[in-house]
């Protein structure tokens, strides 16, 4: 049995995890930097111990303290939410060893599903397509031998990459030497492994993928997709479910190789294929989410299936208590990231106190987040603040109800900027709401069409 759970983690997703073991009778101990000691996990937790300064590095990222914490308090098992060393198959290993419960897959399969060339291998011999492309390649000489083979452009990838960290387009022979030793030096910041592969770009494509749910006694389902074409900087924006490409047909199919994926790595726990889809409905393997995601709330409210708390389930050894044909798919959600970020500066993060504060609600709307009036956004971690949902049995509707949401929510105070109009802008825009065209190239093309006052807050000032 688990009786109380370590949340390696901070800010909204903290937040959500506590709220899940809350529901399940469970204890919660919160772990914290400096910077975060009046955080709302940290409050909200049944016990909160501090493992360092601000600096990731030497608080959330050091595993060891993390793993004292853990025994000073007395835990069974460990949440690591998402971020951080949610896929470290070391820490995973290291919390194995301490008989503390990992609360996702084992670190075997982080570890294949991590090395992203040994991720592609194990898609292939699922029978799942993937993008082509080879790695890791350590020579300058050898890659620029393989880009000319593979065909520009390329997209040069960090080998243990995520977040769009490491990620690197090259258009041709003269970008290649420059963006392929940016991307081996952003890698090498990133995940302390300077290791890269190489694959063919696929231009304007969709970015969907698949929620996969898998117990530990042999039974893996989907939860259906979610569409993250709209991205910045190959990190997502919006999310959707369902997406309004996909047919029926083609989501069979998508469903069925993500599975097949799942299995061929013995997957457990929740987790995420990730695919690529071109405007003719191929779609190609990229990579493996080894954890839980940002948009898992998304899936939730299509679905009405609670993921953490299926993980905490699954961590304890329970059975899925659901079948694929049990799996219904009748409401329309959307999600947008608010981030602490000016849209007209290149999403420049903002940082600063929030001294006006108003959240949006009202029938189904969901917000998942952990600021508050007089939080102060630090610098140090991620500028996502929160997370909106909203849902309805159509995606129009749901739309609707996202604009209104958006549109009511403040987040004031010195020199502090949100993504909240610019997402807000995006739920008027005529080629969003039409479900066409919507590709990873979306925002650089609505920077484009976009009239610049769409992007300014039209939020009355309630002060």
């Amino acid at each position: 049995m688990i009786q109380k759970v370590l949340i390696a983690n901070r800010g909204e997703i903290a937040v959500r995890i506590i709220r899940a073991c809350r529901e399940l009778g469970i204890s919660t101990l919160a772990v914290y930097s400096e910077v975060d000691e009046q955080s709302t996990h940290v409050h909200l937790a049944d016990d909160a111990i501090c493992i360092g300064p601000a600096s990731a590095l030497q608080s959330y990222l050091k595993a060891d303290r993390i793993l004292s914490a853990a025994e000073v308090g007395d835990v069974d098992a460990i949440h690591p939410g998402y971020g951080f060393l949610s896929e470290n198959a070391l820490f995973a290993e290291q919390c194995e060893s301490c008989n503390i419960k990992f609360i996702g897959p084992s670190s075997k399969t982080i570890r294949m599903m991590g090395d992203k060339a040994l991720a592609r291998e194990t898609a292939k011999k699922a029978k799942c397509p993937i993008v082509p492309g080879e790695g890791p390649i350590d020579s300058e000489k050898e890659a620029l031998k393989v880009a000319q083979k593979i065909g520009f452009p390329v997209i040069i990838k960090a080998l243990a990459g995520g977040g769009g960290k490491g990620m690197r387009l090259a258009h041709n022979a003269a970008s290649f030497i420059k963006e392929y030793a940016t991307a081996r030096s952003e890698a090498e910041k990133a995940f302390g492994n300077s290791a890269v592969y190489l694959e063919k770009y696929i231009q304007n494509p969709r970015h969907i993928e698949f929620q996969i749910l898998a117990d530990t006694h042999g039974n893996i389902i989907h939860l259906g997709e979610r569409d993250c074409s709209i991205q910045r900087r190959y990190q997502k924006l919006i999310e959707e479910s369902p997406s309004p490409f996909l047919t029926p047909r083609l989501r069979e199919k998508m469903g069925d190789a993500a599975i097949r994926v799942a299995k061929a790595c013995n997957y457990q726990n929740a987790g995420t294929i990730e695919f690529l889809v071109d405007e003719k409905g191929n779609f190609y393997f990229i990579e493996m989410n080894t954890r839980i995601q940002v948009e898992h709330g998304v899936t939730e409210e299509v679905t009405g299936i609670d993921l953490v708390k299926q993980q905490i389930l699954i961590a304890r050894g329970e059975k899925l208590p659901f079948r694929q044909k049990d799996i219904k798919f009748e409401k329309h959600a959307i999600e947008c990231r608010i981030n602490a970020e000016d849209p007209q500066r290149n999403f420049a993060p903002s940082c600063g106190e929030i001294q006006l504060y108003y959240p949006p609600g009202g029938h189904g709307v969901r917000l998942d987040s952990h600021i508050y009036g007089g939080y102060k956004i630090p610098h140090t971690y991620d500028s996502m603040i929160a997370k909106v949902i909203t849902f309805d049995c159509s995606r129009e509707l749901a739309i609707d109800r996202m604009q209104c949401a958006l549109q009511e929510f403040i987040i004031k105070g010195p020199g502090l900027s949100t993504t909240v109009p610019f997402c807000r802008a995006i739920m008027l825009d005529p080629v969003f709401r039409s479900g066409e065209n919507i590709t990873t190239s979306f925002i650089p093309d609505f920077f484009s069409r976009a009239p610049k006052t769409l992007f300014e807050s039209n939020q009355k000032d309630m002060s």
